[in-house]
């Protein structure tokens, strides 16, 4: 390899890396600076309002609390206070028994360690039992008694759930967001699938499946974000209005999560047929078509779900929802021109995709089935 192509990769490399770090900075700036507020305001509210020296815990536990994960954020409050609480009392206690010193330390971060998997499943639960109650046996007890450490951490997650209730995110952002990205690889793979059926490539479909597979974890992972966005609807007074659209946004996941397991059988199935090459030139030509106007149909609900102006959203779920009718009216092979049995039964597996699909426009499960034709 020349150097000069090195220096080119190396280059792009830097390029891409700043490009996404800036992107991610920009997006930090908010939850940055209210970690920082939470973090001086903890510790000044210890040492100068409730007299406490060094109150390095109050300014920890903000921090942890607000932090940038997804759990959300009463969970993690609860975790901290009450982690560093009982951290803190079974290391006073274990103390008594044991004295101070590395081996009673060892001893006492093991039991503190299984302690806290036998009460929660919680990783930052256990996290901060065991250094609460390792660092009651390495440090020295403050002037100010023992269990002022456990009152710091109550102060620091108590102001975090403050700062969350007064200077709140939008939380429909990040979900509609996520949502619709979400939608969007529905789309991709429903294209990637028409892709497969007109190129007779078993294999193109199977990478679809592959795709369609890979989007559980994120599925998992705006399940959390859905609860903490619904937390800060119900703590932040400006955002409780939004409650009713977290819930439709839960239901719509639901929805899309059906759709897009749906869509692992579909392709599933596809790439046998097409494996076996079992489906018709005129068969390959309508799956084709229906495929590609269900993306297409996907795709605008991803911009209608992306839409935080309530005027422009019903407009877009509206044009979404008439496009996956549009579909759904012709799921039947006899209108698909279909008569092989392999190409039916691609039809039967695609028609609980696209009822799955309207039913995230807002549909009940009976109205969405009406747009489908009868099978006789």
């Amino acid at each position: 390899m020349h150097v000069s192509e090195v220096w080119s990769k190396g280059r792009r490399f830097i390029r891409v890396r700043s490009r996404v770090g800036l992107a991610r900075t920009r997006k930090s700036v908010l939850p940055a600076v209210q970690m920082t507020i939470c973090g001086v305001g903890a510790y000044a509210f210890a040492e100068f309002v409730l007299g406490h020296q060094g109150p390095i815990f109050a300014a920890t536990a903000g921090l942890v609390s607000l932090g940038f994960s997804r759990e959300p954020r009463v969970r993690r409050v609860l975790e901290v206070g009450v982690g560093c609480t009982l951290g803190i009392s079974v290391g006073e206690l274990l103390i008594l028994v044991l004295g101070h010193g590395l081996w009673q330390a060892a001893i006492i971060l093991f039991v503190s360690i299984m302690l806290a998997r036998f009460l929660d499943r919680g990783v930052l639960f256990t996290t901060q039992l065991g250094l609460q109650s390792l660092l009651v046996v390495l440090l020295p007890v403050p002037s100010s008694g023992p269990f002022t450490r456990s009152i710091d951490a109550v102060v620091g997650g108590a102001i975090a759930l403050l700062i969350t209730m007064i200077v709140p995110r939008d939380p429909r952002t990040e979900p509609r967001a996520e949502l619709s990205a979400l939608l969007r690889e529905q789309a991709g793979i429903l294209r990637e699938s028409a892709t497969a059926v007109q190129d007779t490539d078993a294999t193109a479909a199977w990478h679809a499946l592959v795709r369609a597979r890979g989007t559980q974890s994120t599925i998992d992972a705006m399940r959390v974000t859905l609860t903490g966005s619904t937390e800060i609807a119900s703590l932040a007074p400006a955002y409780r209005r939004h409650r009713d659209e977290l819930a439709s946004l839960g239901e719509a996941l639901s929805a899309v999560d059906l759709a897009l397991r749906n869509s692992r059988v579909f392709v599933r199935r596809l790439a046998s047929v097409l494996n076996n090459a079992a489906l018709s030139e005129s068969g390959a030509e309508s799956i084709v078509a229906v495929l590609r106007d269900l993306a297409d149909a996907v795709d605008s609900l991803a911009a209608a779900v992306g839409e935080l102006r309530s005027d422009g959203r019903d407009r877009l779920v509206r044009r979404a929802r008439y496009e996956l009718g549009d579909v759904a009216t012709r799921m039947h092979p006899r209108l698909l021109h279909i008569e092989h049995l392999e190409g039916e039964t691609l039809v039967v597996l695609l028609r609980p995709l696209v009822v799955d699909l309207l039913e995230s426009t807002g549909l009940s499960h009976e109205d969405a089935r009406d747009f489908l034709p009868d099978l006789d």
